[in-house]
């Protein structure tokens, strides 16, 4: 089976497709807030998803960063208005230190196609 690569860098490629799954690098956002920084990656999301010949209707599994839980319910109303009801995910919440002090979010993607 092969796997292809889409926007590849250095370090990691946004998007790879291993037969007819989907896996997303993590993505993070631009924004002051938990609430901003999500709505940018879940836009980041829809884009890269779209690339690879799917959409947010195919996740099947979603993991979540927060830098800091009590940020989950600020997080969550995002989430909440972007998923489509009936095609929740699998998915995870924890807290990590992430990559930068300025993300606040991280999530990781993998769909079917």
């Amino acid at each position: 089976m092969s796997i292809r690569r889409i926007d590849v860098g250095p370090r990691m490629s946004q998007i790879v497709i291993h037969g007819n799954t989907v896996y997303l690098a993590g993505q993070t956002g631009e924004g002051d807030s938990v609430a901003a920084q999500t709505k940018d990656i879940l836009a980041s999301i829809d884009s890269l998803l779209a690339k690879a010949g799917t959409d947010k209707t195919k996740i099947v599994q979603a993991i979540i960063w927060l830098s800091d839980m009590s940020t989950f319910a600020e997080m969550n109303k995002e989430w909440d208005a972007w998923v489509p009801q009936g095609h929740t995910p699998a998915r995870a919440t924890g807290e990590a230190k992430l990559a930068a002090p300025k993300y606040l979010v991280e999530i990781i993607v993998t769909a079917a196609i």
